[in-house]
């Protein structure tokens, strides 16, 4: 295939919910409400940092990082998958898509640092408590996030650009609801997305690398909570480790699933609710689980709000 051909893709198509229009009228309906509750409760917490200086910590310096990134995250899919079922349409731009690789990679690949920072904050909170300040002080914080999305920023576009420098020779159907990469891949010609392939695995090492590290981090954790002899104390780091556990896990398993599995040649329902899980489900989780286990946040949330319903746990889910 010459590289001319290459040239005559100017647009993708993606992949549709369906044919029916009431359902596509479904589709985004639902993709509105979810779109809706990430954007509520991770403006939320935002607000709420910014605003409570009892907050003005390291810990949820990096929080309210993490919420900026989730918004991000889902506002690179969703949206423009709820004006194509709207306007009934597939289509996406060739300078579309590129944009849309780039910037999922970016807070995909920003949000997993930013959770490999924040393992060492709690690291260095429960394990040197009296080196915290120190350690943790507010220029080694910026220092830590700005390193982060500077290194980002740089292998966004290493993964964008040797996305789009293979040659295209399987037409421009995506199977996937966004530009997703693997899926991209499929319509490359034989052996021309090596190089990518090449990226992909490096990033793969890298994040299962910090993933090591986040482990080898939580091990020393627990082994130190579990000698603090107040059960008030214990219940207080708990708080603090499990749910950034549980966003960890979450976030890894499933993108490490989407990118490494073998693709199928046809559309696959399991590719859709695997893309749904890593790239919607976390930005939209995330401020739930932070909010029910932490009590700094429902408390400063509560004062925000004025909302009496988030004195119980169980109602703190229902509002974000």
């Amino acid at each position: 295939m010459s590289m001319s051909n290459r040239t005559t893709v100017t647009a993708f198509l993606l992949l549709g919910f369906s044919d029916v229009r009431e359902l596509q009228i479904l589709h985004f309906i639902v993709f509105l409400v979810i779109y809706l509750v990430a954007l509520t409760g991770n403006l939320l917490i935002i607000i709420a940092i910014a605003l409570d200086h009892h907050l003005h910590t390291p810990m949820y310096f990096f929080l309210m990082g993490l919420s900026i990134l989730d918004l991000g995250t889902i506002s690179v899919t969703i949206p423009k998958s709820m004006v194509n079922s709207l306007i009934n349409t597939r289509s996406i731009s060739y300078s579309g898509c590129v944009a849309q690789v780039f910037f999922l990679v970016f807070f995909a690949e920003a949000d997993f640092a930013l959770l490999t920072i924040m393992a060492y904050d709690r690291y260095v909170a429960i394990c040197k408590p009296l080196h915290y300040e120190t350690v943790m002080n507010r220029r080694a914080c910026v220092q830590m996030a700005a390193s982060a999305w500077i290194s980002v920023i740089l292998y966004s576009s290493l993964h964008t650009g040797s996305t789009f420098a293979i040659t295209f020779c399987g037409g421009n159907m995506v199977d996937q609801f966004f530009c997703e990469i693997p899926q991209l891949l499929k319509l490359a010609c034989s052996d021309s997305y090596l190089n990518e392939v090449g990226v992909i695995a490096f990033g793969v090492c890298l994040t299962l690398s910090c993933f090591v590290f986040i482990i080898v981090t939580y091990v020393q954790i627990f082994t130190t909570v579990l000698r603090i002899p107040s059960e008030q104390g214990r219940h207080k780091a708990f708080s603090t480790c499990l749910p950034h556990l549980i966003v960890i896990s979450m976030f890894l398993s499933t993108a490490v699933f989407a990118y490494m599995k073998p693709t199928s040649s046809s559309p696959s329902g399991l590719d859709l609710v695997v893309a749904v899980l890593y790239s919607v489900l976390p930005p939209v989780m995330n401020p739930i689980i932070y909010s029910i286990r932490n009590n700094e946040i429902k408390a400063s949330l509560r004062k925000l709000t004025g909302w009496k319903l988030f004195t119980k746990n169980k109602m703190s889910a229902f509002l974000l």
